[in-house]
C-alpha cells in the first residue's frame, strides 16, 4: 500500500512539472523603466536591480528552483503580486502622483525592513539592505518624491 502511495506522489510530481508559469522576462527595451524616466544614481540602481527588480520589473532572474514545481508557482505568485504592488519598469505610465505615492511607499516599506521580503532574503542573501543601503534607498525615494510633488502643484 505504502508503495503505492509513493508511486502515486512520484506520478503526480512529476505530471505536475508540464505545467509552467510564463516566465517574466521581456526582450524589450524598458523606456517606462524609473531609470529611463529619471535619473537614478548607479549604486541606488544596483541596489533596486539587486533587491527589488526579481518581483517588481518585467525582468526577473530565476534561480534554479524557479524549474521546479510546485515552487515555480509559488515563485510567479509573488512576482504577479509584486507588479500589480509595484513595477519598476511600467514606471514611467503611472501619473505623477502615483509616482509620488509609490515613492513614499518605497522609502517607508525599505525603512521599516519590510521590504525587501525576509522570505526572499533568506535564499537571496545579496538582496539584504544593510542599514546604510536602507538609508540610501529611502533618501533617493524621498528625494525623487519631493521633485515628482514639486512638478504637481
Amino acid at each position: 500500500m505504502k508503495k503505492k502511495i509513493l508511486l502515486g506522489l512520484l506520478l503526480a510530481f512529476l505530471l505536475i512539472q508540464l505545467f509552467r508559469p510564463q516566465k517574466n522576462k521581456s526582450e524589450v527595451k524598458q523606456v517606462n523603466d524609473i531609470s529611463a524616466v529619471y535619473q537614478v544614481p548607479k549604486e541606488t540602481g544596483q541596489l533596486l536591480q539587486t533587491s527589488c527588480y526579481d518581483c517588481h520589473s518585467n525582468n526577473t532572474n530565476y534561480p534554479w528552483y524557479a524549474h521546479i514545481q510546485p515552487v515555480a508557482w509559488w515563485l510567479n505568485d509573488h512576482i504577479v503580486e509584486g507588479k500589480e504592488e509595484l513595477n519598476f519598469s511600467e514606471f514611467g505610465t503611472y501619473s505623477l502622483k502615483k509616482q509620488a505615492h509609490k515613492l513614499d511607499e518605497i522609502a517607508e516599506l525599505v525603512a521599516s525592513g519590510d521590504m525587501p521580503l525576509p522570505s526572499y532574503t533568506i535564499i537571496h542573501g545579496n538582496a539584504k539592505l544593510s542599514d546604510v543601503q536602507k538609508k540610501q534607498l529611502t533618501d533617493w525615494a524621498n528625494s525623487l518624491k519631493m521633485a515628482i510633488e514639486a512638478k504637481v502643484k
